[in-house]
């Protein structure tokens, strides 16, 4: 039977797949399990591909959709700001959760990830955060009840355990049925399945030329402590991300080279 009992007061919901995903209303159910009191602060549309973004060039509009509940035309990033640094009065959020995301958020593709990317601005305002994504094989039917069953307990065993503070958590589960899905698996980010960015260009009716934006994935070699090889193998995977970034050789080649 599935452990109910609050292990937190508030906790904030968001996501980029926008306030109608069907993620979101999955997480919701997750976080009845987690916390006495849910706020949901998500864009009013699919934010999918904007990271870390945050909107300083035009005012953000906020529109209540019931208590505790706003869809903010936004980025997640937007999102979380004013949900921490406005919507939410004096007392903050103990987690923030980001997702469910429709399709993993795996290696090199964490950095486009608004889910991961909101998950990241909570970190810097001082929230512990998590990203939550659902991988799948099928786009028209995502096995949600693999997250729906599984994020309870991977939450809770993640917030009894601890991380640091300049760390958020990306977690990803299997596109396997609720009953094959195996443990939680502590993962490196690795190189993940995206390979570049298309263009894809048209026409319009009017003779104008337009163009969509594609990302290009395929299987690319990668370690066995990594995400990607360990969702593949059925398990729930968590991985620690942070800001910093350094190429550690490539710095000490510049050193060598500029001494």
């Amino acid at each position: 039977m599935q452990n109910t009992t609050p292990i937190l007061d508030r906790i904030l919901l968001t996501n980029d797949d926008g306030y109608d995903a069907p993620g979101l209303a999955v997480l919701e159910k997750v976080a009845a399990t987690l916390a006495r009191e849910i706020w949901i602060v998500a864009p009013a549309e699919d934010q999918s591909g904007t990271s870390h973004s945050i909107s300083l060039h035009q005012p953000l509009r906020v529109h209540r959709k019931g208590e505790r509940r706003f869809a903010v035309r936004g980025t997640p990033g937007d999102c979380v700001a004013v949900a921490i640094g406005r919507l939410m009065g004096d007392k903050l959020p103990d987690l923030v959760l980001s997702g469910i995301n429709r399709g993993a958020n795996l290696g090199t593709e964490t950095v486009f990830s608004g889910t991961v990317g909101a998950a990241m601005t909570s970190m810097l305002l001082g929230v512990r955060a998590i990203a939550l994504s659902q991988a799948f094989k099928d786009r028209d039917a995502v096995p949600w009840e693999a997250a729906l069953t599984h994020a309870p307990n991977a939450i809770r065993r993640l917030v009894a355990q601890g991380w640091d503070n300049d760390a958020c958590l990306n977690v990803n589960f299997p596109a396997r049925s609720a009953q094959d899905v195996g443990e939680l698996k502590a993962t490196s980010q690795g190189a993940g399945l995206l390979q570049g960015v298309e263009v894809v260009s048209r026409t319009d009716p009017r003779d104008i030329d337009y163009h969509w934006l594609k990302l290009s994935r395929s299987r690319r070699e990668d370690t066995a402590e990594s995400e990607t090889v360990a969702l593949g193998q059925g398990y729930v995977t968590v991985t620690p991300l942070k800001f910093e970034r350094t190429h550690e050789a490539a710095l000490e080649q510049l050193r060598l080279g500029l001494a």
